[in-house]
């Protein structure tokens, strides 16, 4: 048996095998979509997570609904958010803006849109910022339902009851879908795609949280992780051993994001931030179908000029895998050794920067 057969078998198993990865990246059809579909004359497709929706949410969740933002300088975030709540059909019970000690005009322009503003108490020892914030927020909030949302994001059209009509209790988490829009942005494919993949179903999105406040304050909410760089990881776990259901969704057509619009070196820190870490704590069969996938790029890459045909069906592959996590460039796919050659390089500077001092929003903290 020459190279090329033997490149060709292990690339076809590698790239049958990754589809288990596009698997986890199953979710509803947008209304977006639904709508082209049904203007064509087509009927509107199904997934099997369609098939099986979780009843529409209690006519009273919106009314019990509080959300909560911690902003710490997102003055420049937070119209669109907050814009974006108040053109929803059903409005929540309040909107609760949490000021981690901005030095922008993050307070004044909440206020402006509407947002209840809570200024933050100095922060404590052995607390980051965001979990502090958070903890603030869930204190002061009065409904029975609470949803901590990043202030980078926003709401789709009809997103917030898209979202509430996926919730059937316990702790909830959705992927917003990552509009991107500089060329620099398209090197996050593999971070974003990782993090949902590997993410998709038994843990917590960093950017959403919606819990109920019984369950929250059984588990001990975000006091139980208040040193914790990526506190979603450890609140699913501590969600899980108290008994709480975790579930968590790709976003698409619910709530979207861009990831480090200040610039490239913003988006280097930011996935340098705690990369490593979170993948330290991801289960081992999403580790799994992720090295297989990883691997089947390399051989796919490496194959060439032996097997032509596995590098256009892995390059193809990926590009409907980012389709479902956010708006990348076919691009992006087609030269795929290029964004992963960054990731590579950007998870191996993470791995040097674990357990070392670095500073992210102003704050100084270990990155662990």
């Amino acid at each position: 048996m020459g190279p090329e057969l033997i490149l060709n078998a292990i690339g076809g198993t590698l790239w049958l095998a990754s589809f288990g990865l596009l698997h986890r990246l199953a979710t509803t059809t947008s209304q977006e979509e639904r709508d082209n579909q049904e203007g064509n004359g087509l009927p509107a497709r199904s997934t099997n997570q369609e098939r099986h929706r979780p009843h529409p949410s209690p006519p009273h969740l919106h009314s019990s609904l509080s959300l909560i933002i911690p902003a710490r300088n997102e003055a420049h975030n937070l119209p669109r958010l907050l814009d974006s709540i108040r053109t929803q059909a059903k409005q929540p019970l309040e909107v609760l803006v949490i000021d981690d000690a901005s030095t922008d005009a993050t307070a004044e322009i909440a206020s402006a849109h509407g947002a209840t503003v809570i200024t933050s108490q100095p922060l404590p020892d052995g607390w980051r910022g965001k979990p502090w914030a958070c903890h603030q927020g869930a204190l002061a909030a009065k409904g029975s339902h609470l949803l901590f949302l990043d202030a980078d994001c926003w709401f789709e059209p009809g997103g917030l009851d898209r979202l509430l009509h996926h919730y059937h209790g316990g702790a909830f988490s959705v992927a917003p879908y990552h509009r991107v829009q500089k060329p620099y942005e398209e090197l996050s494919a593999f971070f974003n795609l990782i993090m949902v993949a590997s993410t998709t179903g038994h843990g917590l999105f960093g950017q959403t949280l919606l819990i109920d406040r019984a369950s929250y304050d059984a588990t001990g909410g975000h006091l139980e992780v208040k040193g914790r760089v990526l506190e979603n990881l450890r609140l699913a776990a501590f969600h899980r051993a108290g008994g709480v259901p975790v579930t968590s969704l790709p976003g698409r057509g619910m709530i979207s994001f861009r990831m480090y619009p200040e610039g490239l070196a913003t988006l280097i820190e930011g996935w340098t931030k705690g990369f490593a870490s979170g993948a330290a704590e991801t289960p081992r069969s999403s580790i799994f179908l992720v090295a297989l996938w990883i691997s089947g790029l390399m051989v796919a890459l490496f194959a060439l000029p032996w097997a032509p045909l596995l590098y256009p069906a892995f390059a193809l592959q990926f590009a409907v895998m980012l389709r479902k996590v956010g708006s990348f460039s076919l691009l992006t796919a087609s030269i795929y050794p290029l964004p992963l050659l960054f990731y590579f390089t950007v998870f191996a500077r993470s791995l040097l920067r674990s357990g070392k001092t670095v500073t992210w929003k102003g704050r100084e903290f270990r990155a662990d």
